[in-house]
């Protein structure tokens, strides 16, 4: 769960969730494939993880290419893989880039996934 700041002092406080920062590095265009999100509308990566999200929750993620490219961008957890998930899947979260701050990466990662994007290989989120 989020950590939480007081915006406001006394009672009937307004609280607001503090983003939690993710930092993943993407080593290979295969695992760039599997945790790739493109039916999310500003795109998203799919990230291994056993920590508690939930639906919502804001996160700040630092993204690290296989290209070496580095991107900080903010998002919101849009899908959970819970431990133990049926089928042997990877534990994790899956994070929707907030728009317009991640379209620069939406676009970097089709344009580093050429020619794979729409394979029908299985992925860590379908």
């Amino acid at each position: 769960m989020a950590s939480t700041t007081s915006t406001k002092e006394g009672a009937g406080a307004v609280k607001t969730a503090k983003p939690k920062v993710m930092t993943v590095a993407i080593s290979d265009e295969k695992a760039l494939y599997l945790s790739y999100m493109p039916f999310l509308a500003n795109g998203g990566v799919f990230v291994p993880t056993d920590a508690s999200y939930t639906v919502g929750d804001s996160v700040f993620l630092i993204l690290k290419l296989p290209d070496n490219d580095q991107h900080a961008v903010p998002g919101t957890v849009a899908w959970i893989t819970p431990v133990g998930a049926q089928s042997g899947r990877t534990a994790g979260v899956g994070i929707h880039f907030d728009s317009p701050d991640g379209e620069p990466v939406r676009k970097r990662i089709e344009a580093l996934l050429t020619g794979t994007l729409n394979s029908d290989r299985v992925t860590y989120s379908m």
